[in-house]
Formats: structure tokens, sequence, C-alpha cells
């Protein structure tokens, strides 16, 4: 098992309203979900699959950690 948790960026893409994923932790790693519960479920099985196939892992359990960011505008209201 990996002793420090995979580090995961998430960010939402407001252009196609979806999350994208990536990390400099799991070589190939983009994919997106409509919500960041679907794309958590998407990185459970994707992420290693890809540690596999990257010869970084034999199946074991990974743990990861997902960073998610969102730009967004509060407008104030005029008075």
């Amino acid at each position: 098992m990996f002793e420090k948790p995979l580090f995961i960026r998430a960010e939402w893409d407001e252009d196609v309203s979806v999350w994208v994923a990536t990390s400099d932790n799991v070589p190939g790693l983009a994919t997106e979900g409509d919500t960041l519960e679907i794309l958590i479920e998407k990185l459970k099985v994707l992420i290693p699959e890809l540690l596999f196939a990257n010869g970084a892992t034999s199946g074991l359990d990974v743990p990861f950690e997902v960073l998610a960011r969102s730009f967004e505008i509060a407008r104030g209201v005029n008075l």
C-alpha cells in the first residue's frame, strides 16, 4: 500500500460544466465528471488501473486526496 495519499487536482470547467481531474502522481490521469461525487467514483477505478498499467503498483489499495477548485464571482447588490 502507498504510505502517502496521492494528490489529485479537480477543477471546475465552466465552459463544459464538468469537474476535470489531473495528477502529477498518476501518469495519464485526465478524466471528468458532472459532479465531484461522480468524479471521485471514476477516480476509484482509474487510479489503480493507470498505476498498474504504468508498473507503479500491483493491484494494491491506493489512497488519494482530491483538492477541488472552483472560481466564482459573488455579485454585489447595488443599493
